[in-house]
């Protein structure tokens, strides 16, 4: 696969094949892989948990009922702005618009929307998960190194027919994860990642976000 279609080709899968694993090489050779991106200083910053089975069962559960019970979490940095403004806002709310049409919710259906945000904490039916952490010591440029690794693990994936969903929606309840992955308290929790084989007949994986023209963003200068 070209690079260039591995990037444009990525999407945020959210229906996997529960059914079809993905072996512990298979794994090892896409963090090998990511493990290449750059990194200032080369001090590479990541650290990643790989997650199956009973132990993923246990997040998943531990997570889902936190989110049920109306427990936003509280997490450790802010993903989002704090005040959201035009033109993100917008953006935001087209993305939501566009899943929640695709799947026939009704934004405004709370039991209908929490059936499905839930899903985040199932993975998407993925077989694998992966959990990633940072030393808290670490500052801004290595959290712009972790973006580059992975990026780099996702175009990874795609490569070997895997698709990836990458998921902050886990760092409100670090609080839970953290100690149920071992973690030390030395670490903190970067964001959750579902990978395995997307599901073909999942309607939610037609979804495509739109982006913007060069125009949009590009300045040029001389």
């Amino acid at each position: 696969m070209r690079v260039s279609d591995a990037i444009v080709g990525r999407q945020s899968v959210r229906a996997f094949c529960p059914d079809k694993p993905v072996a512990d090489t298979v794994i090892d050779g896409l963090l090998e892989i990511a493990g290449r991106a750059p990194s200032g200083s080369n001090i590479q910053p990541w650290q990643v948990y790989v997650v199956r089975g009973e132990h993923k069962a246990r997040i998943t559960e531990a997570c889902s009922k936190r989110y049920l019970a109306g427990d936003e979490g509280s997490p450790e940095y802010f993903y989002y702005p704090q005040s959201w403004r035009e033109p993100y806002i917008g953006r935001r709310r087209q993305t939501g618009f566009g899943l929640y049409g695709l799947l026939g919710i009704d934004r405004h259906d709370t039991p209908a929307v929490q059936a499905y945000r839930v899903l985040n904490y199932q993975f998407f039916g993925a077989p694998v998960a992966l959990f990633f952490t940072i030393d808290r010591d670490m500052e801004q440029g290595s959290w712009v190194d972790y973006g580059m690794f992975l990026q780099s693990l996702m175009l990874a994936a795609r490569e070997q027919g895997l698709e990836t969903c990458a998921q902050a929606a886990f760092c409100p309840y670090y609080d839970t994860v953290m100690p149920l992955l071992g973690a030390p308290s030395e670490q903190m929790l970067v964001c959750g990642m579902s990978v395995g084989y997307a599901d073909p007949e999942a309607v939610i994986n037609d979804y495509r976000t739109p982006r913007l023209t060069v125009d949009a963003f590009r300045t040029r200068l001389g």
